[in-house]
């Protein structure tokens, strides 16, 4: 069995490239001088912090040699100048000295690609954000992979992974620090304007992220009822409401009071088994949250029957494809696309696939439009509808793994990798055994 991230973009691009015509776009057109703009952009904004990092040294050594203060009191005024020279807010300023003192002094790497426009300054912020939390000891692991991913990634997908990374970096002390963190979960309100404030829950977020999807499933299902006028936010927000105060939902339609919550959880399956588990291999993953505890994964597993527990094993009879024998994926295989891809499908998206619809790339409409796996992905509302009145060609990549290939009206392509990969096995002794997925052979480690 193998379970892991599918093939690096540029080689599923490649085999994207086979199947598609090199497409030459004027030069220069109106998007290239877009990304004209962009480039020197981050060309200066790499110049911009090795200059602050040069200023903050130089006025730090001039008010430390003149004995006029403490170095606080010296990092203080040179925020100060910065600020007032740059006419930003004093938040601004320390932010900019911040980011420099981290990207010239500890992560030079990622100023370099900043400096040839590889990455944007968005991504220098939250590399440098996320890796100055990793232990100092652990960064020289992160580094390298942190900078590869910035170069490879839109911003939201390279911050969400570098956290994965960051999380498998740091699993061997998962559980110590969570233990530590849960021990502050509390409730708070802090008051608005106009009669409105905010209630602020401090929990563990795989049950934040249910007690949202359950608030959002309800709410999508009462927004649907005849002469329904509130917002999904509106209608989210008091169901919580009618929730926590009367502890009850009886007073909606059935089909919303009878919703549950419900969470993905992903674990290796040999690490429900193994006692020393927590300290080696992959950690147990919940979508939409990220690594967890094992501790808290084999709760979940053990528990309640409302969770979705997908081992990374794939069990006799799954069902890959159903052909053109209906339109509506069956419920095990609309699972596994979801599992698959983990996100929306589209360029950059965050949303998790348990709140995406189901597309198919070659149109059920058309002779060659199968329900399978290999033409199925899960696409938000809004670019499901970019898909199909946008001018985008959208199609999934043969041999990927379940990579999806979007060309946009200009001709760009962009390509979309899933999270993970269909697990596999090898029967003993067999011959011709192929991924799930058909993107090729691997021996299971058991």
């Amino acid at each position: 069995m193998t379970h892991g991230p599918t093939p690096p973009l540029h080689d599923v691009a490649e085999c994207w490239d086979d199947d598609v015509d090199d497409f030459i776009p004027p030069v220069p057109d109106a998007v290239d001088l877009v990304l004209e703009t962009a480039t020197m952009l981050s060309v200066f904004a790499a110049e911009r912090l090795r200059r602050i990092e040069a200023l903050r040294r130089e006025e730090l050594a001039l008010i430390i040699g003149l004995g006029a203060g403490t170095i606080d009191v010296a990092e203080r005024s040179i925020r100060l100048e910065l600020s007032a020279a740059m006419r930003i807010t004093e938040y601004a300023a320390g932010r900019l000295l911040l980011q420099a003192d981290a990207l010239v002094n500890r992560y030079p790497s990622a100023l370099d690609a900043l400096g040839e426009a590889r990455i944007t300054e968005k991504h220098a912020e939250f590399l440098v954000d996320l890796l100055d939390q990793v232990m100092p000891e652990l960064r020289a692991d992160v580094v390298d992979r942190a900078v590869a991913l910035a170069e490879a990634e839109p911003v939201g997908t390279f911050r969400r992974r570098l956290r994965d990374l960051i999380a498998q970096v740091e699993a061997k002390t998962l559980e110590e620090r969570y233990a530590s963190a849960v021990a502050g979960r509390r409730i708070a309100i802090e008051a608005g304007s106009d009669g409105m404030g905010l209630l602020l829950l401090n929990a563990p977020l795989v049950e934040l992220q249910a007690i949202h999807g359950r608030a959002t499933a309800m709410a999508k299902a009462i927004k649907a009822t005849e002469g329904e006028t509130r917002t999904l936010d509106q209608i989210r927000a008091d169901v919580v409401s009618d929730l926590l105060i009367d502890g009850t939902t009886a007073h909606v339609s059935a089909t919303a009071s009878g919703i549950r919550a419900s969470v993905v959880v992903t674990v290796p399956a040999l690490s429900l088994l193994a006692e020393n588990a927590g300290t080696t291999g992959d950690a147990p993953v919940v979508e939409g949250v990220g690594p967890i505890p094992l501790s808290q994964a084999r709760e979940l597993c053990g528990g309640d029957s409302k969770r979705m527990r997908v081992l990374t094993h794939p069990e006799t009879g799954m069902v890959l494809s159903v052909g053109r024998e209906q339109y509506s994926p069956p419920p095990a295989l609309r699972k596994l696309v979801k599992w698959r891809a983990d996100r929306c499908m589209g360029p950059g998206c965050g949303v998790p696939a348990s709140r995406c619809e189901v597309d198919h790339q070659v149109a059920w409409s058309r002779e060659d439009g199968e329900t399978s796996l290999d033409n199925l992905a899960p696409l938000c509302k809004g670019h499901h509808t970019v898909k199909h009145h946008g001018g985008w060609d959208v199609q999934q990549i043969a041999g990927s793994g379940g990579a999806v290939g979007w060309t946009s009206p200009t001709g760009r392509r962009y390509v979309v990798a899933p999270e993970r990969r269909v697990p596999t096995v090898r029967v003993a002794g067999g011959e011709g055994a192929r991924d799930c997925d058909g993107a090729g052979v691997h021996d299971a480690p058991f």
